[in-house]
């Protein structure tokens, strides 16, 4: 059993095979993932030879394909990413709320990415802002950053959103921080109904707009009559609101959003085995507390569950809201430090969210032998030109 099996791996091994399997069923952005995945870090991209300043070792080192579904890439995307939020950073008490699609509605979700996707972002946030706004409950403006993730720890399709809330905001007339009781932020109950309002009427004009298309097993709903039918079913049943914990403070809501911001479907690292028919891997049972198991799958299955999780183009997975939203963030980051009378901070980049992106970050840049500094000697080009994607912002 190999301690450094990579997503890689998979596909350099069965990718071929699958892709003649699936050949009328593979789109443009997937057939683009399995490539970019098999050529990171190899001669095909290109790369440059090294050599470390002090023990003299000479390597070559080769260019990241830099897609934001490869699990090798994130890491300094997600490092300067954290470099960057730093700033917005409050000294006040931080939740986390998580929505989640109901599986009939995945299912819709899986067909028409773009679209649901765009709406669940929205309507979670509009369902925090609006409640928040509320005096009976707090009377605030708020601000939050939400991150999409797609997937269980079995790669199934489970689409749901993170978001990280300060824990207040602004008085509705700009004039006082209102912060919320301790240990409590918004009332779940209220939360999800309003959430499932909101998400369904969205959804209905998305319908009426000629936006959503449907195929397979879900052909009937492209009709008026058993697409109302299904809203009416989906408004009888609970949508799922979870709220955590309150973190302990500002170094702790980094160290969360390192491991959480640019997260791919699974991790290298959890990959425990591959063969000629099957790729074997760790999970978390969280039926039975959180159990941490091993599932086997066939590879093709194992590459198809990977591949419902790639993302449109240009789709950004991150998105800020309220008084984080990317427009007016700095003006009002200032003002709520006003109204809490307390300065910028300084750096807080800890140990613990290095270590945290550590797993992710190969350290190319440090001698593998005696972690001096390599220099540069000289720069290779690949058969093929290395392109930046139109969507390296993986946010």
């Amino acid at each position: 059993m190999s301690k450094n099996l990579e997503i890689a791996d998979v596909f350099r091994r069965h990718g071929a095979a699958y892709r003649w399997a699936h050949d009328g069923h593979l789109d443009r952005v997937q057939r683009r993932v399995m490539s970019a995945i098999e050529l990171c870090r190899t001669a095909a991209l290109g790369g440059h030879t090294e050599v470390c300043s002090d023990c003299g070792l000479i390597r070559c080192a080769y260019n990241s394909c830099r897609n934001r579904h490869c699990p090798k890439c994130q890491g300094h995307a997600r490092a300067a990413w954290l470099a960057a939020r730093q700033a917005d950073l409050l000294p006040v008490p931080y939740f986390h709320v998580v929505f989640t699609l109901p599986a009939p509605v995945a299912e819709m979700a899986f067909q028409n990415k773009e679209v649901v996707y765009t709406i669940l972002f929205k309507t979670a946030a509009e369902t925090l802002r609006t409640i928040a706004a509320d005096a009976k409950h707090l009377g605030a403006e708020i601000g939050l950053l939400a991150v999409l993730h797609t997937w269980g720890q079995n790669l199934h399709h489970h689409p749901h959103v993170h978001c990280v809330v300060p824990g207040g905001g602004p008085s509705l007339d700009g004039a006082r921080w209102v912060g919320c009781r301790p240990g409590f932020f918004l009332p779940i109950r209220v939360l999800s109904r309003l959430f499932r309002w909101l998400f369904l009427a969205a959804l209905q004009g998305a319908f009426e707009a000629g936006e959503l298309s449907f195929f397979g097993d879900l052909t009937g709903l492209a009709e008026p009559d058993a697409f109302a039918a299904k809203l009416r079913a989906l408004r009888q049943i609970e949508w799922v609101v979870y709220a955590k914990p309150p973190f302990g403070g500002p170094a702790q809501v980094l160290a969360y959003l390192s491991r959480y911001t640019h997260r791919v479907a699974i991790s290298n690292s959890r990959i425990t085995e591959i063969s000629e028919q099957s790729v074997t891997f760790r999970w978390k049972d969280y039926r039975h507390h959180g159990k941490t198991k091993l599932m086997t799958l066939d590879a093709d299955e194992f590459i198809r569950r990977f591949l419902q999780h790639t993302l449109p183009d240009g789709f950004h997975r991150i998105r800020h809201y309220g008084f984080l939203a990317n427009g007016h963030r700095a003006a009002k980051i200032t003002l709520c430090r006003k109204l809490l009378a307390v300065p910028s901070p300084g750096p807080i980049i800890t140990a613990n969210v290095v270590a945290a992106c550590a797993p992710a970050v190969s350290p190319l840049d440090t001698c593998p032998c005696c972690g001096g500094r390599m220099i540069t000697l000289a720069v290779t080009s690949g058969p093929r030109p290395l392109r930046r994607p139109t969507w390296y912002d993986t946010s």
